[in-house]
């Protein structure tokens, strides 16, 4: 048995290291490979390092037992496909090989010179370095072209994020198969060009030296220090708690020193970390459940030094050309879990940015005032943080939805945002058509974003809001090139309206959740044209099912309902390109919708069981769906918009988001049906 992607087989693959990251990484391997077959070895020269990670990995995957997330065979299958060893012969025939030995080229050389003695040209060799760079790494590999390093953050198996970063070297096929393979095993990859420390950890070390020099100025204690930046970048734990769960005080150190050449003469390892190093003490933190006082003053002073000190450091790391803005503002968000940098900045306002910036740069010898927020901050002008990435494959624009860390779930900026690209593409004379997608392989789009329903106060407020997301989806079907919606995983709420505005669907082999409204369970209707667009395509009665009672549908049904066109068990994005290409050449028949009233429309919907569900709101509802139904298509969805403000009067709109954004969205809401 074998994993395949893109041609490429995976029957075997070696982590190198059984230290900290090592055992996690494995974790993760085996978590997505071993229902294909694929054996997982992990190589330490170290029978007790061996024995330690395989009893981390052990015990994580029995915690997974417990909680829920595996079930007893998935745990037999997982623990099983993993050989711990170490005789570098039990790597022999590995198709993929990471490295996480300890940060020193030496002896990162010395493995891999070992490990491609033992794989075919064609294996793919990774490096899991956290500082060096491709070049340094693999000075010596035969093959450099299938080289790179693959940048894993703490903890491996449960952060999304990885940095790959290409050496002069590697081939463009190899980062393409890297990338879209860590994408499709449900990581979150991000292209980095190569330099020392690449692109997070630079911020992540660079935040905790604003932090130490701060301590060491004595302008307030590390435990001020630390909630201070907890609370100004909204943080899990502040740096100096950081550094000590990480136990990255050595690695920190090593690696502020060579910043000094590799980047610039602000950095350099400041002397209260080299005396924790000497010392092997952790930093002075605050206990759990330890609240700190911190005085206005001191706290002030502390958060503008960090803020100045945050956005000139991403500043800087954009100036270098390392990596997009897009990327990289998702990257602090997903691997750091913090404020991201330019969506900060655009809300403080890109003038108060530079100001703070040039605040820090006077105050530290050698810090840089990035020309990106001095071009920006000159004119507070925003930065542009695209979420919808454009790629463009022999005419047709791949459009693709990219919020991982909320399964794709759109706002009212990212429908603006999918309004613009619509338009654009439509514009552009060297598109033929569209493919719309959506990141991962989880979700197309989970939804619409609930909080901003809690904002609604009105019956007037709550038509706009409908309007204001409808004009977006509209946009969508508007355009008269072919388009086509790639249903990569669920479709729900706003995700499958928007995907009913393309005038076709197509979606992954095997689904089992694909596409729902569960608009009904938060005491709402859909207000984005899903009442207005699924009877048309799936007809009364399954329209009926699906609206009024929420229960979502898989791919096989949603084909024989006429949802999508097909089911594909290869490429999903491949085979849409290909299908939106023909539509375009007439060698595939188009399918736009209607835009006249429906035939055969009913006096009534058919009785159906909604449980739980509000009487009141499936009142309106049924209204909605019916008299959509007998207008045209450009009356029906202002129609539903005045439905949707209807609902957004009654009392169990209240019950039913204040219930999803308390309790999740298993909880069952205690409507009153007024």
């Amino acid at each position: 048995m074998s994993f395949t992607h893109q041609g490429r087989e995976i029957r075997k693959v070696a982590v190198i290291g059984s230290g900290q990251i090592g055992p996690d990484i494995a974790l993760y391997f085996t978590k997505v490979l071993s229902p294909f077959g694929v054996q997982t070895v992990v190589v330490d020269v170290s029978d007790e390092a061996l024995a330690g990670g395989k009893k981390k990995l052990e015990r994580k995957v029995a915690k997974g037992v417990e909680t829920g997330a595996f079930s007893e065979a998935q745990q037999q299958a997982m623990t099983g496909s993993v050989l711990w060893t170490s005789d570098y012969e039990d790597i022999r025939g590995a198709d993929l090989v990471v490295e996480a030995a300890t940060e020193n080229k030496e002896l990162k050389g010395k493995i891999f010179g070992t490990v491609e003695e033992l794989v075919s040209e064609d294996a793919i060799l990774c490096s899991n370095s956290s500082h060096l760079e491709p070049e340094v790494i693999f000075a010596d590999s035969k093959h450099k072209g299938r080289t790179g390093v693959v940048h894993y953050f703490f903890p491996a198996e449960r952060n999304l994020l990885v940095e790959v970063v290409t050496g002069r070297d590697t081939t463009p096929e190899t980062t393409r198969w890297l990338m879209s393979f860590y994408e499709n095993i449900g990581k979150v990859p991000i292209e980095v060009q190569s330099r020392y420390g690449y692109a997070l950890d630079p911020v992540f070390e660079g935040l905790f030296y604003a932090c130490a020099l701060l301590a060491e100025r004595g302008v307030a204690t590390t435990k001020e220090i630390d909630v201070v930046c907890k609370k100004t970048f909204k943080m899990g734990v502040g740096s100096f708690t950081a550094m000590n769960l990480t136990g990255g005080n050595p690695i920190t150190a090593v690696g502020l020193d060579n910043y000094t050449t590799k980047i610039g003469p602000y950095w350099r390892t400041p002397e209260s970390l080299k005396q924790k190093v000497a010392d092997n003490e952790p930093w002075d933190v605050p206990a759990r459940g330890e609240k700190v006082e911190v005085s206005e003053d001191v706290a002030t002073k502390v958060r503008d030094a960090l803020m100045g000190a945050y956005f000139g450091l991403c500043g800087e790391i954009v100036d270098a050309g390392l990596i997009s803005i897009s990327d990289f503002n998702m990257g602090l968000d997903v691997a750091l879990d913090m404020s991201p940098a330019f969506s900060f900045m655009n809300e403080v306002g890109t003038a108060r940015a530079l100001e703070l910036v040039r605040a820090y740069a006077a105050e530290y010898e050698g810090f840089p005032v990035p020309k990106c927020i001095e071009a920006h901050g000159a004119t507070d002008k925003p930065f542009d943080i695209p979420v919808i990435l454009r790629e463009d494959r022999d005419g047709v624009a791949v459009l693709t939805i990219r919020r991982p860390k909320v399964l794709n779930a759109l706002d009212q900026e990212v429908f603006k945002e999918l309004r613009r690209r619509f338009e654009e593409c439509d514009a552009d004379d060297a598109v033929k058509g569209i493919v719309l997608t959506g990141f991962g392989k989880k979700a197309f789009v989970s939804g619409a974003d609930v909080n901003f329903l809690a904002e609604i106060d009105s019956v007037e407020m709550g038509e706009q809001t409908s309007r204001t997301s409808q004009v977006c989806v509209d946009a969508v079907q508007a355009v008269q090139k072919p388009t086509v919606a790639a249903l990569n995983g669920l479709a729900f709420g706003g995700g499958i309206e928007t995907a009913m505005a393309c005038e076709t669907r197509i979606a992954k082999k095997g689904i089992k959740v694909l596409a729902g409204q569960p608009e009904a369970n938060l005491g709402i209707i859909p207000g984005a044209g899903g009442t207005v667009r699924l009877a048309r395509l799936v007809g009364f009665e399954n329209a009926n099912m699906m609206l009024r009672t929420c229960r979502p549908i898989s791919s096989e049904k949603a084909l024989a309902f006429g949802l999508i066109r097909e089911e594909v068990e290869g490429d999903l994005v491949d085979r849409a390109v290909a299908l939106c290409s023909d539509m375009a050449d007439g060698k595939a028949p188009r399918s736009r919708m209607a835009e006249g009233p429906m035939s055969d429309v009913p006096e009534v919907l058919p009785a159906i069981e909604i449980g739980h569900l509000s009487r009141r709101v499936d009142e309106i509802l049924q209204k909605a769906i019916l008299g959509a139904a007998k207008l045209p298509l450009a009356e029906a969805v202002p129609f539903e918009a005045q439905c949707f403000g209807e609902v957004c009067g009654t009392e169990d709109m209240r019950i039913g988001v204040a219930n999803f954004l308390q309790n999740g969205p298993k909880a069952k809401a205690e409507f009153v049906h007024r």
